[in-house]
């Protein structure tokens, strides 16, 4: 069985974080590790507040999995700081994984910090040369690339230029754009592929915690990368139509849909 690790924070509603990398990696077939980077305190209406895990214990959470585990992807999400981006980035040109990714979360759906100034500059400088793919999402990307994202061709810019700062790959999360299409953008160093699929109505809470780890696990389970992106997009589809209103906010993903849905048929 392949063996994915995810990198990241917690979310004890269970619809991003870890915990649902753990759930994606589950329902493909992948066995899941974490290591906790920080633990959040959050429900579905909202992030009200998050403690960042020390440098050195996310190095040492790492450093005991690595030894004991052999690693087919590696999935990287929120890292809270700067000191926890240069921890991790030594850690995988210590370590050496396959198949990293980075979903760069810098804030939450309503807009709370979740890396702090340090992080994001560290990250560009150290994290992203070291990165297969890095998978942000419009703000995420107007951010690193430093310019405003208004169509599926200033997405495109965006991966050149986030390509440019040294990740192997870059797909551009469509979701915040409109239409009745959702695009997303893979830049694979050569040129930029659009991948579409019809728009779900309605959102929740942790799509794009779901892509990346979608995408972690079919790189995991050996396929190419353009192949992994559009599975991911359809995995994250079915899920979002699947969605479970269980709290009172933002509706949570059904990250087993796939199980579900064969057991009817």
């Amino acid at each position: 069985m392949p063996i994915a690790l995810t990198i990241a924070g917690s979310d004890p509603t269970g619809g991003a974080g870890l915990q649902a990398d753990l759930k994606t990696f589950a329902a493909h077939g992948v066995y899941g590790l974490a290591v906790v980077t920080a633990v959040t305190v959050q429900n579905t209406l909202g992030v009200d507040d998050a403690f960042a895990v020390t440098a050195d214990r996310v190095t040492a959470q790492v450093e005991a999995l690595a030894g004991d585990f052999a690693i087919d992807a590696v999935k990287i999400g929120m890292l809270a700081n700067g000191a926890i981006v240069e921890a991790v980035a030594a850690l995988i040109a210590t370590l050496d994984p396959p198949n990293v990714v980075l979903d760069p979360v810098l804030a939450s759906a309503g807009g709370r910090p979740l890396l702090d100034a340090d992080g994001i500059l560290t990250m560009v400088r150290e994290l992203l040369p070291r990165t297969l793919v890095v998978m942000p999402n419009v703000p995420e990307a107007e951010t690193l690339a430093s310019v405003r994202i208004r169509s599926v061709d200033d997405m495109k810019t965006a991966a050149e230029r986030i390509h440019r700062l040294g990740a192997r790959a870059v797909v551009i999360k469509g979701g915040h754009l409109p239409g009745a299409r959702l695009v997303n953008v893979l830049f694979d160093g050569r040129r930029a592929i659009e991948i579409a699929g019809p728009r779900v109505d309605g959102s929740a809470h942790g799509t794009g915690c779901a892509f990346s780890a979608a995408l972690a696990a079919g790189l995991a389970h050996g396929r190419a990368l353009a192949e992994a992106v559009e599975a991911a997009g359809h995995y994250v589809a079915g899920a979002l139509r699947h969605r479970l209103p269980l709290g009172h906010g933002a509706p949570l993903l059904d990250h087993f849909w796939q199980t579900r849905e064969r057991e009817i048929l």
